[in-house]
């Protein structure tokens, strides 16, 4: 067995894993990286769809050439995706077509990424195949088949999986993201039986989210972070004012919260913006979004334009739901701000961010300045009304407790944020470099 670490093991995002397996090979998702794709979008304001040799160009995409150069890309018999994020699934619909080979992923997942081939207006030619969470797919290799069980995990989006990828060797289980949440607002809680049923039939090798492996945590659930939403939303005093919540348009769960204490607080709930739109159509596709009678959505200019206008005239029965929690360029509190939509912010309005700001620099010098602008209209911001979907180190620690892998790989970041888990590993007695392995982009781990 053979792992390839193609992206995500050098910078967060662009994540893409291969496991080669004699005649066969697996690709386990499929990212871009967003800081590059965001500044992208600040030069080409305009621009909406990108070509794939320009998104390779400025390092957006992961650099899958490799599989070419190692002479295994007509080895891929199967993508498999873990969960609906950009940083997962986006890179597909540049990079997709260069594999015979169905794109397989949970209702979600898949309706996303449908979502986005639409909206991008791209056509792969791979069949795109629907598996339920705790379900299982065959994908059939030269000579043999295996079988890929998607187990349910939490994070900060619906229907995330850890793969565990069944194969002569033991079992390969890709762990990139998640985080242990017992207590999910929306969802299953991680599926603990089947975790603890492939650590006895022997775990080869983990994969493994290890953003957050250097804090000194466990990672709190989402109904702390709805407990969080709730304690500002039901205890703002000036009643006449405007309240815009933003977060991550994937937060389902998140949003779900926000409309529920907006109702309570007898206020029109209005969700905006492109990539909400995106989101919550996916999420109501599939059976997911059992709040959409209660919120209206304006994606497109026009309709986002009248839906602020009735907020102005009606500051006091509305809240509004919107993208811009990271200072993104285009996004609505970014046009807001800069005064490009027919909205005011006064003295004493409400801006709740129910997110954390990717720490990159081009995201904390847009947020930076856009909140600078916002404080200058007088308006009151509210930060970090937020939990994290990643775990922390003793989410890890429990982790491998369960699974009890025979070798560790750390995933999602950089060297420096990766090498606190090739610390845990050691303390819990794996030996470094025997057992637990700090990779790169573009190595191979020969198993």
């Amino acid at each position: 067995m053979k792992i390839h670490t193609i992206g995500g093991f050098t910078e967060v995002g662009k994540n893409m894993t291969v496991v080669e397996l004699k005649d066969d090979a697996i690709i386990l998702d499929a990212g871009v990286y967003l800081p590059a794709l965001i500044e992208l979008q600040e030069e080409e304001e305009q621009q909406r769809t990108y070509s794939e040799k320009k998104l390779r160009r400025i390092g957006a995409l992961p650099d899958d050439d490799l599989l070419d150069k190692l002479g295994i890309r007509n080895k891929v018999r199967a993508i498999l995706l873990g969960h609906a994020h950009l940083d997962h699934i986006g890179a597909l619909p540049y990079i997709g077509y260069r594999y015979k080979a169905p794109i397989v992923g949970t209702p979600y997942t898949i309706a996303v990424l449908k979502k986005i081939l639409e909206d991008e207006k791209i056509k792969v030619p791979n069949k795109l195949i629907t598996v339920n969470p705790n379900s299982s797919f065959i994908v059939k290799g030269k000579k043999r088949d295996y079988r890929a069980e998607f187990i349910n995990a939490t994070h900060s989006t619906l229907q995330t999986s850890m793969i565990a990828l069944h194969t002569p060797e033991g079992v390969v289980l890709y762990a990139n993201d998640f985080k242990l949440d017992n207590t999910p607002v929306m969802g299953l809680p991680p599926n603990y039986k089947a975790l603890d049923r492939i650590s006895k039939k022997g775990v080869k090798v983990l994969i493994v989210d290890s953003l957050y492996s250097s804090e000194n945590k466990k990672t709190p659930s989402e109904k702390v972070a709805k407990a969080l939403v709730e304690e500002v939303l039901m205890t703002i005093k000036n009643e006449k004012s405007a309240i815009f919540v933003s977060t991550f348009s994937s937060h389902v769960a998140r949003i779900k919260s926000i409309v529920e204490f907006g109702k309570k607080l007898n206020r029109k709930v209005y969700v905006i913006g492109r990539s909400m739109n995106k989101y919550l159509s996916a999420a109501d596709e599939v059976g997911l979004c059992p709040f959409k009678r209660d919120i209206q959505i304006g994606s497109y200019k026009r309709q986002v334009e009248s839906i602020l206008r009735q907020v102005s005239k009606n500051r006091e029965k509305s809240l509004v739901i919107c993208t811009g929690h990271q200072g993104e360029p285009g996004s609505i509190l970014d046009r807001l701000a800069r005064g490009k939509l027919p909205f005011d912010f006064r003295q004493h309005d409400n801006i709740i961010f129910s997110s954390k700001t990717i720490p990159v620099p081009a995201n904390m010098a847009n947020k930076e300045n856009m909140d600078k602008r916002l404080r200058k209209a007088g308006a009151r911001l509210f930060d970090e009304v937020h939990v994290s979907g990643h775990g922390g180190r003793e989410d890890l620690r429990d982790l491998l407790s369960i699974v009890k892998p025979e070798h560790i790989i750390p995933s999602h970041g950089t060297t420096q944020q990766l090498t606190p888990m090739i610390e845990l590993a050691r303390e819990m007695g794996y030996d470094t470099g025997k057992k637990c392995h700090l990779m790169q982009d573009g190595q191979v781990l020969e198993l």
